[in-house]
């Protein structure tokens, strides 16, 4: 992703501020403007925060001027970008602050005139911890706009982890609160709102995954063209942790398979080096099987004890006394989402969600010369 000063900059920050000025009469934005000058350093999301909290300030006035205000900025198209990230935030902050039904409704109206410029889903969080049963009757309202960004906003502000997102708890408890909006646009004609369906069912599998499965069950039961491919994705973690009922769904049910291997090339590695992990399987049934072929590598924790990551491989036919052959190198480098620690980690293959084999290896952060 491009830093933060590339996406709201100095550049895209006065832009922002000259819009809002001519809407806003004779406020004066002199503490927006002053924030814009310290924002170096910033990460995005802590800057967003802090031009809201500004705009706020700028803007002490009750909650239908202030929309009015953003409205009339919205008039021209050049309010666009991240720009509007702050100024969502603003209006959710200003909405939920008057405290009225009236300033709610009309806050998340319009959220929904914005998110076409630059999603709302992080701005739509606050409005759902503050009145969550309103916010979804609302969201629900939005599945049938004629906007996919609308759409799109229904799925993705609901999600229970929404990545930069903050946590909804009673979402994060009770996953069915939100599940008649992604029944709602599962057959949706836009790409995008698809896609945000099934990452939303897949963030449920990380607490919820019974109800992952019935809920792909009747999509794929009462589905168009699309929906295969959209349950794939929804279920690719469940998939990936070997459970049954998603593996099923998806066809790849047990199999009389024999497992040789894996074999590792090396039994000591150096941080930054590959490893070669080879391996067979073959198919002992009467017929074809379906295979999703994965293999676990455990990795030692801080403490000593070890933690399994599951990587992909590839999905398969095999015909019966067919043998595929498997050949994988597998990169042990510094990466920003993990850090290594010295020890003996393992390898396992799994396939349609079993695991076969143990290997071993022993990784060296600070090798002796």
């Amino acid at each position: 992703m491009p830093f933060a000063d590339e996406l709201l900059g100095h550049q895209q920050v006065s832009a922002m501020v000259k819009l809002l000025q001519s809407a806003a009469g004779s406020h004066q934005l002199s503490a927006t403007r002053a924030t814009a000058e310290g924002l170096d350093g910033l990460a995005l999301g802590a800057r967003s925060s802090h031009l809201a909290a500004s705009i706020l300030e700028d803007l002490p006035v009750a909650y239908p001027e202030f929309a009015a205000i953003v409205r009339r900025a919205l008039e021209s198209s050049s309010l666009e970008g991240w720009m509007v990230w702050p100024i969502s935030n603003a209006v959710s902050a200003a909405a939920i602050a008057d405290g009225g039904a009236a300033a709610f409704d009309d806050g998340m109206q319009l959220l929904a005139e914005l998110t076409p410029r630059l999603t709302c889903e992080w701005a739509v969080r606050p409005m759902l911890r503050a009145r969550l049963e309103r916010a979804l009757e609302i969201m629900l309202e939005w599945t049938r706009s004629d906007n996919e960004h609308v759409r799109r906003l229904a799925s993705e502000g609901t999600r229970p982890y929404l990545p930069w997102g903050t946590r909804v708890p009673e979402i994060t408890r009770d996953a069915r609160l939100c599940i008649p909006i992604l029944d709602a646009l599962y057959r949706d004609d836009s790409e995008v709102v698809r896609r945000s369906v099934a990452n939303h069912l897949n963030d449920i599998s990380r607490h919820d995954a019974t109800l992952v499965c019935e809920t792909a069950a009747a999509w794929l039961a009462d589905g168009d063209e699309q929906t295969p491919r959209l349950v794939r994705h929804a279920l690719r973690t469940l998939v990936k942790r070997g459970d049954p009922d998603a593996l099923a769904l998806l066809g790849f049910g047990s199999a009389e398979v024999v497992v040789d291997g894996p074999t590792l090339d090396r039994a000591s590695m150096v941080l930054g080096e590959e490893l070669l992990i080879t391996a067979s399987i073959t198919n002992r049934g009467q017929v074809a099987a379906d295979l999703v072929v994965d293999y676990v590598v455990h990795h030692v924790k801080a403490d000593g004890s070890r933690t399994p990551k599951t990587f992909k491989i590839s999905t398969t036919r095999l015909a019966p006394g067919a043998t595929l052959g498997i050949s994988k190198r597998h990169a042990v480098r510094p990466i920003t989402t993990r850090r290594y620690h010295s020890g003996v980690h393992a390898i396992e293959l799994q396939v349609n969600g079993i695991r076969h084999g143990f290997a071993e290896f022993d990784l060296v952060l600070d090798p002796v010369c």
